[in-house]
Formats: C-alpha cells, sequence, structure tokens
C-alpha cells in the first residue's frame, strides 16, 4: 500500500502533463479544437495580422511572411496535426508549424496584441454564429412548406382539442399557421441570439486589452462581426451569448417537439388524419400492415436531446466565475455545436414528412361531427338569435350535450323534435338546429381576426407570405 502512489506516478509521471490528464483532457480537448475550431482560427490569425500591420506595428513585410505561413500550415491536412504534449493545445501547436515555416521570433510576432482568450472568445462566436445562421436558413425554410400546406388545407375541417380532448371544429391550415406562428417566433429568437453572438471581442486580449495601439473596430470588421463587446472584461467574462444561443436552441426544440408529438398523434391508426409520405416510414420486422411513422418519433426524440444539449449549457455556466474560467470554454462548447446539429436534423427530417404528407380530409370532417364538438354553437345560436342570456344558454346547450352522451348518440343523430323537448319553453328552428350541427357552419361562422373561416385564414397566409418577401 505504501508504494501505490509511486507505483502510480512511474507510469503517470510527475510533471505537467500527467497521462491520465493527456488521454481524458488534453487529447479529447485538441479534437474538439481541431474540429470545430480550425477555420476560424486561420480566419482570427489572417485578421489579426492584417490590423497589425495597417496599425504599424509590425511591417508589411513581416505582415506578406507571417500570412505565407499561416496560409501554409492552414492548407495541411488535418490528419497531420496530432496531440503532442510538448505544446498542450492545437494554438501552440499551430504557431509551432507556422514557425517551421517563418521562423519562431515571426511567428511569435503573430500574437502582439493577442491573447488565447479574446482569441479563444472569438472562435467560439464565429462557430456559433455559422451554427445560428445555418439554423436561421433551415428554419425559414420548414416555415415555408408549413404554410404551403397551411393554404391547401384552409377547408380541410378537423378537431381541435384541449386538455387532450375533442373541443370545437377548427381546419388543418388553421391548425398549421399556428405553428408557422409559433415557429416564426422562434425564428425571430435565433436571429437576436445571432445579434448577441456575432460582436468582437478581439482587442480585449487577456482581460484588460492591451498597451499596444491595435484597432478593435478593424478586427470586427475584418472578421465580419457586427460590432465589438466595448468593456474588455465583458469581452472575456460574459457568457450571456451561449446562455442566449442555448435558450433559444431550448425553445425551437421545445415548441417543435410539442406539435411534432401531435403529428405522431395524427399519423397514429386510430386517429388516422395524416399519412406520411413511403419515403420516410418504416414496416416491421414481423407485422406486414404496420406503417411505423418513424421519421417523426426520430424527430421527437432528436428535439428532446438537442434541448437537453441546450441544458447542459445553462447548467455549466450556472453560478461560475464572472471572468475567464474552463465552465465557458471547450468543455462547454462541444454541447451547444451539438445541440444545434441536431436541430438542423429535426427541421430538415420535419420539413420533409410536412411537406410530402397526405392529409385525410374524409376521415378529419367526420372526426369533427363527433363527441358534440359543435355544442358551443347552440349556445351562440340561443344567445345571438333567441335573445337567450349566454349563460342561461350556456346551461341549456349543456342539458342538450349531457342528454346526448346519456343515450351515446352524436349531435346530427337526435331529432329536433328531441332536442326542443330538452330545451323547454324554447322552440328551436330547423335551419337553427342543421347549421349547429354543421361542422362546416362552426368554421364559417368564425369571422372575427384569426379565426377558422376560410377567407380569414387565407388572409394570415396572405400576409404572412408578404412579411417574409
Amino acid at each position: 500500500m505504501d508504494n501505490l502512489k509511486s507505483e502510480f506516478e512511474s507510469t503517470e509521471g510527475i510533471e505537467f502533463p500527467g497521462k491520465t490528464y493527456v488521454e481524458h483532457l488534453l487529447k479529447p480537448l485538441f479534437q474538439d479544437q481541431k474540429d470545430y475550431l480550425f477555420e476560424a482560427m486561420f480566419k482570427i490569425h489572417k485578421a489579426h495580422t492584417i490590423m497589425l500591420t495597417e496599425q504599424k506595428i509590425i511591417t508589411k513585410e513581416e505582415c506578406t511572411k507571417i500570412l505565407e505561413g499561416i496560409k501554409l500550415v492552414e492548407n495541411l491536412e488535418k490528419e497531420e496535426l496530432t496531440y503532442s504534449a510538448q505544446y498542450e493545445d492545437l494554438f501552440f501547436l499551430v504557431e509551432s508549424k507556422i514557425g517551421e515555416h517563418i521562423g519562431d521570433e515571426l511567428a511569435g510576432k503573430m500574437h502582439i496584441a493577442k491573447s488565447r482568450n479574446d482569441m479563444g472568445e472569438a472562435m467560439y462566436r464565429i462557430v456559433i454564429r455559422n451554427y445560428l445562421k445555418q439554423t436561421i436558413e433551415n428554419a425559414e425554410k420548414l416555415r415555408h412548406v408549413i404554410l404551403y400546406q397551411a393554404e391547401q388545407h384552409v377547408e380541410s375541417i378537423m378537431p381541435a382539442h384541449t386538455h387532450t380532448q375533442p373541443a370545437q371544429p377548427t381546419t388543418f391550415g388553421h391548425y398549421l399557421v399556428a405553428i408557422y406562428d409559433n415557429l416564426s417566433r422562434d425564428i425571430t429568437r435565433l436571429q437576436r441570439a445571432y445579434q448577441t453572438v456575432n460582436q468582437s471581442p478581439m482587442g480585449a486580449a487577456a482581460i484588460t486589452t492591451t498597451g499596444f495601439p491595435i484597432n478593435r473596430e478593424r478586427m470586427a470588421e475584418l472578421l465580419e462581426f457586427d460590432g465589438l463587446i466595448e468593456n474588455s472584461y465583458d469581452a472575456i467574462g460574459t457568457g450571456d451569448y451561449l446562455i442566449e444561443a442555448a435558450q433559444t436552441l431550448i425553445s425551437l426544440m421545445t415548441n417543435m417537439g410539442r406539435w411534432i408529438q401531435e403529428f405522431l398523434r395524427m399519423a397514429s391508426k386510430e386517429v388516422g388524419l395524416l399519412k406520411v409520405s413511403n419515403a420516410y416510414v418504416q414496416v416491421s420486422s414481423i407485422m406486414p400492415q404496420k406503417r411505423n411513422p418513424v421519421s417523426i418519433e426520430h424527430s421527437r426524440a432528436i428535439a428532446s436531446s438537442a434541448a437537453a444539449e441546450g441544458m447542459a449549457v445553462l447548467h455549466m455556466i450556472h453560478n461560475t466565475p464572472y471572468g475567464d474560467i474552463n465552465d465557458t470554454e471547450d468543455d462547454l462548447q462541444p454541447h451547444l455545436y451539438a445541440g444545434y446539429e441536431k436541430a438542423t436534423r429535426v427541421i430538415s427530417l420535419m420539413r420533409a414528412v410536412i411537406l410530402t404528407l397526405d392529409f385525410n380530409k374524409e376521415r378529419a370532417y367526420q372526426q369533427a361531427r363527433e363527441n358534440l364538438i359543435t355544442i358551443t354553437e347552440l349556445a351562440d345560436v340561443l344567445a345571438r338569435d333567441y335573445g337567450i342570456p349566454f349563460r342561461t344558454a350556456h346551461k341549456k346547450a349543456s342539458i342538450i350535450a349531457k342528454q346526448s352522451d346519456r343515450e351515446n348518440k352524436e349531435l346530427y343523430e337526435i331529432p329536433l323534435s328531441k332536442v326542443n323537448e330538452w330545451l323547454e319553453n324554447i322552440i328551436l328552428e330547423d335551419r337553427d338546429w342543421q347549421s349547429i350541427i354543421d361542422p362546416k357552419h362552426f368554421i364559417e361562422r368564425r369571422k372575427v381576426t384569426g379565426g377558422t373561416n376560410p377567407k380569414v385564414v387565407l388572409e394570415m397566409i396572405e400576409r404572412r407570405k408578404e412579411e417574409v418577401l
């Protein structure tokens, strides 16, 4: 037992970096940096070198040689860059490789007024802004497809649900416009997150800027940032751009997950409203009749996983010091990247599913006639056309609903004479009863802003088309 420590140290080593530290931290981080930050790193090296030259901190001749060295290493196959304990991480290895071509002294000048701190923050922001941009573009494609299908189904009547129970008739088009609007707000959140992320920290150096006369605004311009984070402590210490990117990811995937779950329900054999294209279903290995909508299932699962990646980011930042700290850096970043990669998969899958699905109009219409879901119109007719106080009218409608349920009949199966008997002292006309039991009439009657009337829904669709032009 006395020799346990010495035996361990004999293989582990007693100088930095220990073998365990290499295998379980430095090597995995090196691979992450190579996978995600490589291009951003060289973009920053080139921009910083140009800025140093413009500020006359280095000469034009030095600039030319440094840029040549940067280009040579940038063009290396990534496989040629492998972890070495000599360099600790990818940043130092790249500087050394550049030094092999132009000399260590000149390669070192590339880092005048630049720290791994501001460079790291800038790289993270460049990578995250690219993920945000890609997600916005894909979400807009999904939004376009949703609106396209909504326009095809402004008259496709179906039941709306509240508390998971059949509630009132609506249309598939009206339902899809709701999903479109929900997604549009998440696109707005993504755009806001992009603006927060796309600010330059370069020039903050370690955390207090530098004594060299650099031009931070020029660096922002060269790196295509929208602006810069003025306070250097804020530039290094802040994590809010990570929080906002994570929260937006969580919102997008949570909101999508809710209607993806609805789509899965509507695609079930029992409900039978949606038929997923053969391109996106799988058959059972043993049950030949099965058409499993696995594309929607996978989308739901991946959306949950993407939201969980966002939650991991929030938890890793929570209660960390306000400053340069590893919690917000290399260990955290892959969660955000993985989350947005998963979001892209979900968005792409659902775009394909929605564009190619079929909606069973006949079955949906029949379901909209069942479960007494037009009964609200009885209360409205009594109050509007027969002068009955609304609360009394509502009670009368409730009586009809209970009696119908007791007799296990749908409204359209009940003769008007029986209805008038149940209403007591109110004689409902046949034309009114026929309109009450007709979901189409129910839909058309709701002409107010945002209602289900097909013309109203078409107007909503046209306005949304104009808004995105």
